[in-house]
C-alpha cells in the first residue's frame, strides 16, 4: 500500500530541495569569487604594465600600451579561472566520495555547463599568455661579444731598420659558433619532462585507476566498472582529479630538478661558465631598455689557444692563482639585469639597422657587398659593446647596484637610467627569462588547460594525453625554428651552425 507523500518532505531532486539550494549557492560562490579575483589582479596587470612602459622607455600611453596590458591581463585572469576552478573540483571531488551515503549530489547538467565555460575561457586566455610569450621570446635582440684580440707571431720577414716584424693572427669565429650553437640548444629547456608529466598522470588515472573516483556514484565499486551501460562520469570530477595530478606530479618535477640542479647538473649556470671560458659574453635585450649581460670575459686574456694552454688555464684558475670572473674587480658576479639608456639604445639600434635581413649562408646573399656590409657591421657593434663595458664612453656608461627588495617582488625597476645605464646584480640568473626555463609555471598550467579540454570534448584521458604531447612537440618545434632564425639574423651566425 502506498503512503501518502508528505509536502512537508523535500526530495533532493526536487527543485525546491535545500539540497538544490546549497549547490545554487556554491555556484554563487564561484561566480563571487570570480569578480573578486579578477578585479584584484587588475592592479597586478597595471603594475606589469607600468614596469614594461618603463623598460621599453615609453613616454606616451597610446594603442600600444593598452594591448600590452590586456595580454598582461589574460594571463592573470587565466590564473584566476584555475585556481578558483581548481579549488571547485577538488571541494566536489572530496566531498561527494568521502561521505558514507548519499547525502550531498553533484551540480545539475546545466551547473556543470557553466563550469566547462570557465575551463574554456581559463585555456584560451591561458593561450594568449603563452603565444604571447612565445612572440617575445622569439624577436629578443642578442648579441655575443667576442673580447678576443689577434694575436701576434713572429714573422721571417725582417723590416729595413733590422727589427723583425710582427704579423697578426686573425681571431677564430668559432668560439662564437659554439657559444651560439649552446645558446640555441637551452632555449626550449624546462624544469620538468613533459613526457613523463603525461605519461605519470595517465599512469596514476588509468593503470592505477583513480579515474573510477570521476563516476557520478558517491563511492564506485570494483562492481561499477562491469555494468553493461557505460559509466557515467562528473565533467567537475575528472578536471578536479586530472588538474590536482597534474599539478602535483608537475610540483614534484620542479622540486626535483632545483635539487638536481643544485647537487647535479645545471645547464643555465653551465651555459654562463661556457662564456667565461670561450671568452664571450652576452647581451640580451627582450624589451627596447632591458635586458640581461651575461659576463664573459675571459680572466686569462684569451681563449683562442691550444689544449694543452687551455689545461693550464683552467688549472690556475681552479687553484686560485689568477683574478676572478666578475665584472667587478675582485667579485664573482656575472649575470646582470641591464636598464639601458636612452642614448645608449640609439646607438645600438643606428649599426643594428645595417645588419642585412638576409640570414641564410652567404652563398645565397643577393650581393657580396651586403654580406661585406654585415661583417662591417658585425666587428662594429663588438668593439662599440666592448668599449662600453670598459667605460670608453663617457656618455653612455653604466655602474653597477644591487636591487632593493621592494624592486625585485614588483619586477619594477624604480630609478631610470636617465643618464647612464644601471647594470643589477642577478644572482638568480634571471635571464632565463627569456627562456622555456623561466616559465615553467605558464608551461605547465597551459598543458594542463590542454588536457583537461580535450577531455572535455572526448571524455577519454588516453587520448588527450596523445593530443597533448602532440601540442607539445608543435609548439617546440615552432619555438626552436622560430628562435634559430631570430638567433642567425641577430648574431650573424649562419644558421647551419646552430642545428
Amino acid at each position: 500500500m502506498d503512503l501518502p507523500a508528505n509536502p512537508n518532505v523535500s526530495s533532493p531532486f526536487d527543485s525546491r530541495s535545500p539540497l538544490r539550494d546549497v549547490v545554487t549557492y556554491k555556484a554563487h560562490i564561484i561566480d563571487t569569487a570570480l569578480g573578486v579575483l579578477a578585479g584584484v589582479v587588475v592592479f597586478l596587470s597595471v603594475l606589469k604594465t607600468i614596469s614594461w612602459k618603463r623598460r621599453v622607455a615609453s613616454a606616451a600611453i597610446d594603442l600600444k600600451i593598452v594591448l600590452t596590458f590586456l595580454l598582461f591581463y589574460a594571463g592573470d585572469l587565466a590564473n584566476v579561472f584555475v585556481l578558483v576552478t581548481l579549488a571547485t573540483g577538488v571541494y566536489w571531488l572530496m566531498l561527494c566520495k568521502a561521505q558514507q551515503q548519499v547525502s550531498v549530489e553533484l551540480p545539475l547538467p546545466h551547473q556543470e555547463k557553466h563550469f566547462v565555460t570557465y575551463i574554456i575561457c581559463a585555456f584560451a586566455l591561458k593561450a594568449v599568455q603563452f603565444i604571447h610569450k612565445l612572440a617575445v621570446q622569439s624577436s629578443v635582440d642578442v648579441f655575443f661579444i667576442d673580447w678576443e684580440r689577434p694575436r701576434t707571431t713572429a714573422s721571417r720577414t725582417v723590416t729595413a731598420s733590422g727589427q723583425q716584424k710582427r704579423d697578426f693572427l686573425p681571431v677564430s669565429i668559432w668560439r662564437t659558433y659554439f657559444v651560439a650553437k649552446e645558446w640555441n640548444k637551452i632555449q626550449t629547456i624546462r624544469k620538468t619532462r613533459p613526457t613523463f608529466q603525461i605519461m605519470a598522470v595517465l599512469f596514476f588515472l588509468e593503470v592505477l585507476g583513480f579515474s573510477k573516483f570521476t563516476l557520478m556514484e558517491p563511492r564506485p565499486s570494483s562492481n561499477d566498472l562491469s555494468q553493461v551501460e557505460p559509466p557515467s562520469y562528473s565533467v567537475i570530477l575528472r578536471y578536479g582529479l586530472a588538474s590536482a595530478l597534474w599539478l602535483c606530479i608537475g610540483l614534484l618535477q620542479v622540486i626535483f630538478t632545483i635539487f638536481y640542479e643544485i647537487c647535479v647538473d645545471d645547464k643555465i649556470r653551465q651555459f654562463v661558465d661556457l662564456c667565461s671560458i670561450s671568452n664571450i659574453s652576452v647581451l640580451l635585450l627582450p624589451q627596447r631598455c632591458f635586458g640581461y649581460y651575461i659576463h664573459g670575459r675571459s680572466v686569462h686574456g684569451h681563449a683562442d689557444t691550444n689544449m694543452e694552454e687551455m689545461g693550464n688555464n683552467l688549472r690556475r684558475e681552479a687553484e686560485s692563482l689568477c683574478g676572478q670572473r666578475g665584472l667587478l674587480p675582485n667579485t664573482d658576479m656575472q649575470t646582470f639585469q641591464v636598464a639601458l639608456s636612452t642614448r645608449l639604445r640609439s646607438h645600438y639600434d643606428r649599426i643594428r639597422e645595417s645588419f642585412s635581413r638576409r640570414y641564410g649562408p652567404a652563398r645565397l646573399m643577393d650581393s657580396a657587398n651586403q654580406w661585406e656590409q654585415n661583417i662591417r657591421a658585425y666587428h662594429t657593434m663588438n668593439h662599440f659593446l666592448g668599449s662600453v663595458i670598459d667605460h670608453a664612453h663617457p656618455d653612455m656608461d653604466y655602474y653597477v647596484r644591487d636591487k632593493l627588495a621592494l624592486e625585485s617582488v614588483m619586477g619594477m625597476e624604480f630609478l631610470e637610467p636617465i643618464e647612464k645605464t644601471i647594470f643589477y646584480n642577478d644572482e638568480a640568473h634571471s635571464f632565463s627569462d627569456v627562456l622555456f626555463h623561466g616559465h615553467e609555471s605558464t608551461l605547465l598550467l597551459f598543458d594542463m588547460l590542454f588536457f583537461c579540454v580535450v577531455d572535455f570534448a572526448c571524455q577519454n584521458f588516453v587520448l588527450a594525453g596523445l593530443l597533448t604531447y602532440i601540442e607539445q612537440m608543435i609548439f617546440r618545434k615552432i619555438r626552436i625554428n622560430v628562435g634559430r632564425r631570430n638567433l642567425a639574423y641577430k648574431t650573424q651566425v649562419d644558421e647551419r651552425f646552430l642545428m
